[in-house]
């Protein structure tokens, strides 16, 4: 589950994910909303459909993505509610700030 929930764990996929929530997106979509390369979007993609939180739709030289399963959206929206609640406290986690690099 650490890794299911790892998968979330980046900004940009979460990005993503929120993007996508709001009906299907192209590739290019997404890497002009993002501001990220083709690359790296495509990656982040390749992980949320490894991880069967989107699925892929080839229609010709274009690839769409949409959100695989509704309890996804179900799952971003309980933990944007829990962020709500807890917001204070998830600011003060020094645990989790430890494991990235400063920016």
């Amino acid at each position: 589950m650490a890794k299911y929930f790892r998968a979330l764990g980046d900004p940009t996929r979460l990005r993503i994910l929120k993007l996508i929530a709001g009906g299907e997106r192209s590739v290019g979509h997404l890497v002009d909303a993002t501001g990220q390369s083709q690359p790296n979007v495509s990656n982040h993609l390749a992980c949320l459909r490894w991880c069967g939180l989107v699925v892929a739709r080839r229609e010709r030289r274009s690839v769409y993505y949409s959100i695989a399963d509704v309890r996804v959206l179900e799952m971003l929206q309980l933990a944007e509610g829990l962020l709500a609640d807890n917001a204070a406290h998830v600011e003060c986690c020094r645990v989790i700030d430890a494991d990235r690099p400063e920016s």
